[in-house]
């Protein structure tokens, strides 16, 4: 269990953890193994929760995202750590530490935050597509390809990165439609290697997508009333920092670009999570919205252990001034 720090502070927890995804849990295990005292706030809303499985992640592979959760928070409140759920709606600076306001009006101060809110998904809108979020209908093949290989899989263009994203799933499967959308679709190069690589190309608004009696998907509607056979649907959304609460501390977001597209926003932050705000670090997919869920829990262990070292700083001046004045 952590022990109190060795210098008095008005600061209820040395880290308030806005966040309690896998970042957050792996930011906070390594908190609680340093011996601080450390509360995580979670809305309960994770990103990943309709996926059947997390992937990629050494000896966890194709655990459910609610089982690593799970395992993730009995890890931390073995190491003495607090897990609280609430939705983190403001946050500000008090003295040499913080303090977040919940939703239910509550407040809790820290001397350092972790930030590990992530992102949200803002899907094209075409009827049909959210319902069917993180199970037939996917972004990411290293996280979902394998699931859907050898399915007659579609992607839904959403701009100018889609082709390279047609390109990619192509690894996956050999019956691949690029579906254009409202895009200007492919440039000529772009679409001599799509029909390279037998990659169909279909011209016209997507108004929708169709489901069988399982509520799985069978297929693509188009604005001219035609349906396109497909199992497995891939598609990009803008990704959205959830930072919002931030502002209070002068933290804004600012756009990610892939290839010198705008694909969403995220925290701003240095190597090791610290924001342009002194005692505010941030990791995951608020700082970095494409990394995979095994790259956010590790960029949230190294936060963690910077932000610690930074706190051994801070109780190394007290006690050296302390010392001094006798």
């Amino acid at each position: 269990m952590p022990t109190p720090h060795p210098h008095t502070h008005p600061h209820a927890y040395d880290v308030v953890v806005v966040g309690g995804g896998a970042a957050g849990l792996a930011g906070a295990v390594t908190l609680g193994r340093a011996r601080r005292t450390v509360l995580v706030v979670d809305a309960g809303t994770p990103r990943n929760a309709p996926a059947a499985g997390v992937h990629t992640f050494l000896s966890r592979e194709g655990v459910s995202p609610a089982e690593l959760l799970r395992t993730g928070r009995d890890e931390v409140t073995a190491y003495g750590g607090e897990i609280r759920e609430g939705t983190v709606t403001d946050a500000r600076r008090e003295g040499d530490g913080f303090v977040v306001t919940l939703a239910d009006g509550s407040e809790v101060s820290a001397r350092r935050l972790l930030v590990t809110t992530g992102i949200t998904d803002e899907l094209p809108p075409v009827q049909g597509l959210a319902a069917l979020w993180g199970k037939d209908v996917l972004h990411c093949p290293y996280c979902h390809g394998w699931e859907a290989q050898d399915l007659p899989t579609g992607v839904l263009a959403t701009g100018p990165l889609s082709v390279h994203q047609a390109l990619l799933w192509r690894q996956w499967t050999d019956d691949l439609t690029l579906f254009t959308h409202t895009t200007a679709g492919p440039t000529p190069e772009e679409r001599e290697q799509l029909e390279a690589r037998g990659t169909r190309i279909v011209d016209g608004e997507v108004t929708g997508v169709e489901t069988g009696e399982e509520g799985r998907l069978t297929g693509v509607r188009l604005a001219d009333g035609s349906l396109v056979p497909v199992r497995a649907l891939a598609t990009g959304g803008t990704l959205t920092a959830r930072a919002g609460f931030l502002a209070g501390l002068g933290l804004e977001t600012v756009p990610v670009e892939v290839g010198g597209t705008v694909i969403g926003s995220r925290l701003d932050t240095d190597a090791t999570g610290l924001t342009s705000v002194p005692g505010v670090w941030a990791a995951g997919n608020v700082a970095s919205p494409t990394d995979q869920v095994v790259i956010s829990a590790g960029a949230a262990v190294r936060a963690a252990a910077v932000l610690n070292m930074d706190l051994v700083t801070e109780e190394t001046r007290l006690a050296v001034e302390a010392r001094r004045a006798g």
